[in-house]
C-alpha cells in the first residue's frame, strides 16, 4: 500500500531550520518523510538504513544523528529498539481529527517499544484530541 506524507511548507522558514546547514536540512527532511515514517513521529529505523537511503556512510549518519541529538535537540534515538522520536513532529505534520487517522495513531502508539519517546514527541502536538491520545500512552 502506498503511503503518503505531507510536510508543512513552514519547514523551510521554521526557526530551527534557519540555523541548519544544507546537509542538516536534507537529513531532517529525510527524517520527516522517509518510507518508515508513520502518523506519530516515533518509528523504527536503523542507522544503516538511513545511510543506504541517503547515500551517506554510516559515519556521516552517526555524525548527523549526534548533531540532531546534542546540538539541535530535535530527535531522540533508542539504539536497542532502533526507534527514533522526532521532537517537533506535530509542527511539521498537521492532521485533522478524522477517525481513521486517530485509529491509525492509536495502533501505532500501541506498538512503540520505548514509551519514553512518546512524551518527547507529544510536546509539539497542538490538537487537543490528538494530544490526549498521545498523553494516554505517557
Amino acid at each position: 500500500m502506498k503511503k503518503e506524507s505531507m510536510v508543512c511548507t513552514d519547514f523551510w522558514i521554521d526557526s530551527e531550520g534557519v540555523m541548519m546547514t544544507p546537509q542538516d536540512k536534507y537529513f531532517y527532511l529525510y527524517l520527516l518523510s522517509n518510507s518508515r515514517t508513520n502518523h506519530i513521529g516515533v518509528y523504527k529505523i536503523t542507522r544503516r538504513q538511513m545511510a543506504f537511503d541517503l547515500g551517506y556512510t554510516i559515519e556521516t549518519v552517526n555524525l548527523l544523528m549526534e548533531r540532531f541529538i546534542q546540538h539541535h535537540k530535535l530527535i531522540r534515538y533508542n539504539p536497542e529498539s532502533r526507534e527514533i522520536g522526532i521532537k517537533n513532529w506535530g509542527n511539521h505534520n498537521p492532521y485533522d481529527n478524522y477517525k481513521h487517522v486517530l485509529d491509525c495513531m492509536y495502533y501505532e502508539l500501541k506498538g512503540v517499544c520505548d514509551p519514553s519517546l512518546i512524551p518527547y514527541v507529544t510536546q509539539s502536538i497542538q490538537g487537543q484530541e490528538i494530544r490526549g491520545l498521545y498523553e494516554s500512552f505517557c
